[in-house]
């Protein structure tokens, strides 16, 4: 099986810099994210991905947040598998020093 490729909170941060045409996807839980979100990214609970991924564009590119990296990494194992181009952040929102939403 492929790997998933990872990026580092550095190399998002200029990708949302450079406004590169990513989505993100927040697959934390809803009291993890009413601490904070990356702007702009879209919140699908870990459980949800499944039936999410049916209105999601195949074309688009992805970027998969966690708190730590590991269910995000599942979640891209399992988009990439459905034929997603997906990237996981390394070391999740305990990596983010970006700005969040709340």
């Amino acid at each position: 099986m492929d790997s998933i490729k990872e990026i580092t909170s550095a190399e998002l941060q200029e990708m949302l810099d450079q406004d590169k045409k990513i989505s993100l996807i927040d697959v934390r839980e809803e009291e993890e994210v009413a601490n904070g979100m990356i702007e702009g990214a879209q919140h699908i609970p870990l459980r949800e991905i499944p039936e999410a991924i049916e209105s999601l564009d195949k074309e688009a590119e992805y970027v998969l947040i966690c708190h730590s990296g590991m269910r995000s990494m599942n979640a891209a194992l399992f988009m990439k598998e459905e034929g997603f181009n997906v990237l996981n952040l390394e070391g999740g929102m305990m990596k983010w020093d970006g700005e969040l939403v709340f």
